[in-house]
């Protein structure tokens, strides 16, 4: 049985109201977190960073990713304003300051792994887990392809496998968690010439980030990014130029990604509670689209039978007719060659 357009939205609009009523929203009671204890980060110290790409091949490897276009010890790439995307975990971009005088500057970027992830707080499949080890990862097996956490990320850092047509993934830096779960430090830290990353417990991070800051206060900017920004972040940065001349967004403020969004997460569990009812509906529609789209088929296959079989009716009377005519003609003529052998 068919279901027509208006019962679909009644079935919403009932189960919506169902769903909604008498049950808090999860998402409007979260608390502000401030991350696990011995949670672990990575210290990037920008005044460091020479752009030699060692971190970029060397993520590469770990997570056997293509091989880029070009090699990574082309530096011509590096005045590119590149992002993450399926291929690069992470790149490097150079960054020329407003003193024309000083160096190039250099930053890595890849995910910030927040202690309370915006990403993880938008997916209503809970595809993002932040780990008390510090890295937000991923599991593509229960995750809907709905691309939220793209909306939702605010460093711009998830992508996309748009040319992956069977199972598609989000796709983003892991802070090489396998290799912290087996006592060792990510793939972008251990290969790091000039030690501009340093890997261990956040906590102890930032001690180190305060004192270079204390003892070189020419050098830095006095802030440690990362601190504070978005609840806090598993990846630090120190730089020696304002963050926002190096790309870095300087207006997100210090609270998490659940709390500037747990008026809109309000309305997930009544998502998740319509989701069956979706589906459903959907499913109706399509059977009847297609049974439709059959009625239709038949109806169509009928009226060219009937037409093939008016055309060759015709045909076949119009044969019979030139046959007819022909046996006629030579009949007439066979009379009048009978009369003239008679005279």
């Amino acid at each position: 049985m068919g279901i027509s357009r208006r019962k679909f939205l009644g079935w919403i609009g009932a189960a919506g109201i169902s769903a909604s009523i008498g049950k808090p929203a999860g998402a409007s009671s979260i608390s502000q977190f401030s991350g696990f204890p011995d949670s672990k980060g990575v210290l990037h110290d920008i005044t460091r960073c020479v752009g030699c790409r060692s971190c970029e091949d060397s993520c590469n490897k770990i997570n056997e990713l293509p091989e880029p276009d070009t090699l990574f010890s082309d530096q011509t790439v590096l005045a590119k304003n590149r992002r993450t995307t399926t291929k690069a975990f992470t790149v490097v971009n150079q960054y020329i300051s407003k003193n024309a005088s000083e160096k190039p500057v250099f930053r890595k970027i890849q995910c910030n792994h927040c202690l309370e992830p915006a990403c993880a707080s938008a997916c209503f499949v809970r595809a993002f887990t932040k780990t008390p080890n510090g890295p937000v990862t991923y599991d593509p097996d229960v995750c809907v392809g709905c691309r939220y956490c793209m909306i939702a990320c605010p460093f711009d850092i998830p992508a996309y496998e748009y040319d992956e047509p069977l199972t598609p993934r989000v796709v983003k830096c892991t802070m090489c968690a396998p290799r912290i779960e087996a006592g060792e430090i990510p793939g972008c830290v251990s290969v790091c010439p000039t030690e501009a990353l340093t890997f261990g417990k956040r906590k102890n991070l930032l001690s180190i980030a305060r004192e270079r800051i204390r003892n070189n206060p020419d050098r830095y900017i006095d802030h440690v990014y990362g601190e504070y920004e978005m609840g806090g972040t598993s990846w630090l940065y120190l730089s020696g130029v304002p963050f926002h001349e190096i790309g870095m967004r300087e207006d997100l403020g210090i609270k998490s990604g659940p709390e500037l969004t747990s008026g809109a997460l309000s309305i997930v569990p009544m998502i998740v509670g319509l989701w069956p009812v979706l589906l459903t509906g959907i499913y109706g529609m399509t059977k009847r689209k297609e049974k439709n789209a059959f009625i239709e088929q038949e109806g169509a296959v009928a009226a060219a039978v009937e037409r093939a079989n008016h055309e060759s009716i015709k045909k076949i009377a119009a044969a019979i007719e030139k046959e007819r005519l022909g046996k006629k003609k030579a009949m007439e003529a066979a009379e009048k060659e009978k009369e003239k052998g008679i005279k």
